[in-house]
């Protein structure tokens, strides 16, 4: 696999149809979701924040549902089939709701449970954020002053800005493009006053929270599908001096979620233009550019949402039979400029023998029947115009005089894996003499 069919593919990615969602979507405390320490890097924080996102999407008419909807879905009938009683399981269900973008249900269901447990904080942020999404503002505000007195230290910065986030929607002139929300009281320009990519005034720098980032970051986290809080965390991306990443987040305010302020597209159309005279990214680079920090930003996590894989045991490896093979395995690869790859334990383990790994198909070229093809774990739209990392795809090589049509949904791939350890212009890995089928 050559440099140029591997940049092809890539490309490719960049044409698919984006997956829609509704225009609003509130945050939630949920006991079997936990956050790392924020912020996290930006690429692994906008590949959870699109997970989160597209939980609700429902899927049109004949269309596989995304894997984490269906597990989610899942989640919430065995608590109703549960029934539940005590405060946490309740404010649990109502959490599962509000992911799902069932509003009604959560607000019905964590209203009750209020009035049965009014000094729950879960139960009163959870509520909150539920009128949130249903566009109750009033309601929403009423509920998360409630949670800001409830709220335990650790939780209480983070209320309180969704509690400000509220009161000045509330506040907010009704018709035409909504400004830019005022969160931390701060101007984004330079000393006068103007934008400049990559350039925050000092004086206005000195107002910036030490942790506005990973507060931005929790609101939207619990608010995936707000593209306003993406135009803010474009602005602090820029005021930290990561112009790369200000454009992208700019560019998904206008192409993701179709925001048309002036001044947004007036910043968007300056950073664009400054990220063009910048070298360009070689195959590789945009982990590195992550790595420790960009601009003065430092990062304290890789990724935001904690995967279950990192509390479950992995099973042992089978010699002769197959292994499933979880996607968390990949992200944890780390590639270094010169191309050493250093693989997880585990997965160096499985190098060699047999595995299944459920995913989705990206071909690779325009032929309708492919010898081999790309393979991810979530469907990937035009996301900010950007490929994925290197170490989220995996190569699909199928026995010689196979072949095999593309297909949309969700599906298992089983075949033989190895790891390349030295080749720049391949895949870091690849699974062969591999069949596909279904997924049971």
């Amino acid at each position: 696999m050559h440099c140029g069919v591997w940049l092809r593919g890539l490309t490719a990615l960049c044409c698919l149809l984006v997956v829609g969602a509704p225009t609003l979507r509130a945050g939630l405390y949920l006991s079997s979701e936990s956050y790392a320490d924020l912020p996290s890097q930006w690429r692994g924080f906008l590949l959870d924040q699109r997970t989160l996102r597209n939980i609700a999407v429902v899927p049109k008419a004949g269309a596989d549902e995304n894997p984490a909807r269906t597990h989610y879905l899942q989640e919430a009938a065995k608590l109703e089939k549960k029934n539940p009683r005590n405060a946490d399981d309740k404010a649990d269900l109502g959490a599962m709701y509000i992911r799902l973008g069932d509003a009604g249900k959560a607000v019905e269901l964590l209203r009750a449970a209020q009035r049965e447990h009014p000094n729950h904080f879960f139960i009163a942020a959870n509520l909150g954020t539920a009128w949130h999404m249903q566009g109750n503002l009033a309601q929403a505000a009423d509920a998360l002053r409630e949670a800001v007195r409830l709220a335990p230290g650790k939780h209480q910065a983070a209320e309180q800005l969704h509690l400000k986030l509220v009161q000045q929607r509330m506040r907010a002139p009704r018709g035409g493009p909504a400004d830019l929300d005022d969160l931390f009281g701060v101007r984004y320009g330079n000393d006068q006053g103007a934008f400049e990519p990559g350039k925050l005034a000092a004086a206005e720098k000195k107002k910036l929270p030490t942790r506005a980032a990973a507060l931005a970051q929790q609101l939207a986290l619990w608010l995936p599908a707000d593209g306003m809080l993406l135009w803010q965390l474009g602005e602090l991306a820029n005021a930290y001096g990561d112009i790369r990443t200000a454009a992208s987040l700019l560019d998904g305010c206008v192409v993701q979620f179709g925001m048309n302020h002036p001044e947004l597209r007036r910043r968007r159309q300056a950073l664009r233009e400054a990220v063009d005279g910048l070298p360009k990214l070689q195959v590789g680079d945009k982990a590195q550019h992550e790595d420790k920090h960009a601009g003065t930003l430092a990062f304290r996590s890789k990724r935001p949402l904690v995967s279950r894989l990192d509390a479950a045991p992995l099973p042992p490896v089978s010699e002769t039979g197959v292994n499933e093979l979880p996607w968390q395995l990949f992200a944890d690869t780390i590639v270094d400029t010169k191309f050493r790859p250093t693989f997880p334990k585990y997965l160096q383990e499985l190098a060699g023998r047999k595995v299944a790994l459920n995913g989705f198909i990206q071909p690779l070229g325009d032929d309708p029947e492919m010898t081999g093809f790309m393979f991810i774990e979530y469907p990937i739209g035009c996301w900010y115009c950007e490929m994925p990392d290197t170490v989220s795809i995996v190569y699909v090589e199928l026995p010689p005089g196979k072949t095999a049509a593309y297909q949309r949904g969700l599906v298992r791939v089983v075949g033989r894996l190895t790891l390349n350890r030295s080749d720049p212009e391949d895949f870091l890995y690849a699974i062969r003499d591999a069949r596909v089928g279904g997924v049971d």
